[in-house]
């Protein structure tokens, strides 16, 4: 017979203990260990039951599952790899109002054209889900909706020969089984309903997309293993002062990461952004110091944005460097380059540094374009707006090569661009000098020393610059 037991589990990393304590050790959060009941079952040994035959098949076996099912909607098919694969789980974390449930929402709608969808719902009445529908102009669409939490009527109800193509489920923090003495939300709760709806999705291939509450962190709140079963995790982010908002492949099992679809919040739902590079350069001044264009890599898809510096003189005390949509430590990495190799000391001076549009960018492409808005300030002096700017720098002064660069260079020419600061070709053949590559003037820099000579260093300041960087 089971016996029954008590451990002591982590809510914020699920970590288990034999006692309470006041701080989780594999996490270091304090006051989020609650005792939990539990059932150890385990065998002693492996004697204590004899386990079924595995049959294994070849590779080369046919598919029990249909090919994607394409929800009409394009930034999230994108995202996604093409469309939802049968039998998958999908898990989407996002803060609070950044409108997880609003492009769900769409999306079980568009999918309604093809394939049925059941959208049910922990957190709203069925009531407050159609005024929602009504407000985004969906009440026509035969979604099915349900307000249920107990796991056991939700499986009984999916468990059909023919369930729902595309089952929503939103939040997975809400839901509970009722054998569990913990509460909804807690991480044997997240773990235990996370596991059981997969395991039916799979079973009868359907697709699940579970909806998952972010932590203060930025992290999807219940224990890490909820990333690690699922198939794919989606994070939908944006600033709240920003219209844009970004869906992000943290992890695909059946498509690329680093994938990223683009909404536009209206007053009308979520909206598509078939070009956004034009959108976020709409407000783009050109005779302003400071700003620089760079053509980055979002997944597959070009991606051009303005990269804003400031250096001001600083208040009395340390210098501040404040960074919105980069790494600090990339810009402190470029801060001492620009110190050792060009003379340029900013140690004594306020650093701003902003990505436009609410974007944020993690490629190390991103190096060069910081460098030249961060020169810009400090000369005063406004870059070309003709000009597109990608390059890495490495620790010596050096500006590598980067991947995809004709896929940058053709984004830039299609919306007008006339020039590039880019790194030198690559033998493999990253720039490919053929009749298709865009044509632009390309301003092959080789070290951070190749773009300060573009700048007028004429002035008195700029001598000194000059003379330190000698």
């Amino acid at each position: 017979m089971a016996r029954k037991t008590a451990i002591f589990t982590c809510q914020s990393c699920g970590a288990t203990y034999k006692k309470w304590q006041g701080q989780c050790d594999a996490c270091s959060s304090w006051n989020s260990i609650v005792e939990e009941a539990s059932v150890d079952d385990r065998p002693t040994g492996l004697g204590a039951g004899r386990g079924s035959r595995i049959d294994f098949v070849p590779l080369d076996g046919e598919r029990k599952y249909a090919t994607r099912l394409r929800t009409g909607v394009a930034e999230f098919d994108r995202v996604t790899g093409g469309g939802l694969v049968p039998g998958s789980a999908l898990l989407v974390g996002g803060d609070p109002g950044i409108g997880k449930s609003t492009i769900l929402l769409q999306v079980a709608a568009s999918i309604t054209k093809s394939a049925t969808c059941a959208y049910i719902s922990g957190e709203e009445a069925v009531d407050q889900m159609r005024m929602r529908a009504e407000r985004l102009g969906l009440a026509s669409f035969p979604v099915q909706l349900a307000a249920a939490t107990n796991l056991r009527d939700i499986v009984a109800t999916l468990d059909v020969s023919d369930p729902p193509r595309l089952v929503i489920i939103d939040s997975i923090q809400t839901m509970y089984l009722d054998n569990l003495d913990s509460a909804p939300g807690s991480v044997s709760q997240v773990r235990a309903t996370a596991d059981t709806l997969i395991r039916l999705a799979k079973r009868r291939g359907f697709t699940i997309v579970l909806v998952g509450h972010v932590t203060k962190e930025g992290h999807i709140a219940g224990p890490r293993v909820l990333e690690h079963m699922v198939d794919t995790v989606l994070y939908f982010e944006g600033e709240r002062g920003h219209q844009f908002r970004l869906m992000r492949a943290i992890k695909n099992r059946f498509g690329p990461t680093d994938e990223i679809g683009i909404f536009e919040m209206t007053g009308a739902g979520l909206m598509q952004v078939q070009n956004p590079s034009a959108l976020f350069l709409a407000e783009r001044q050109d005779d302003v110091s400071g700003a620089a264009v760079f053509a980055g890599i979002e997944g597959t898809r070009p991606v051009l944005v303005e990269i804003q510096a400031l250096v001001s003189p600083p208040a009395p005390g340390t210098p501040r460097r404040a960074v919105i949509g980069w790494d600090s430590a990339r810009l402190a990495m470029v801060l001492a380059v620009l110190e050792a190799r060009c003379g340029i000391s900013l140690a004594d001076r306020d650093v701003y540094l902003n990505v436009a549009g609410g974007m944020r960018v993690g490629e190390p492409a991103a190096d060069l374009p910081v460098a030249a808005a961060l020169i810009s300030a400090v000369l005063d002096q406004p870059l070309a707006a003709d000009t597109v700017i990608f390059g890495e720098i490495g620790l010596s002064g050096e500006v590598r090569s980067v991947s995809q660069a004709d896929l940058r260079l053709k984004e830039a020419a299609k919306l007008g661009f006339e020039a590039a600061w880019a790194p030198p070709h690559r033998r493999s053949g990253t720039m490919k000098d053929t009749g298709d590559s865009p044509k632009l003037r390309i301003s092959q820099m080789r070290k951070l020393q190749d773009m300060l000579g573009l700048f007028d260093l004429s002035g008195a300041v700029i001598r000194t610059v000059t003379e330190a960087a000698e």
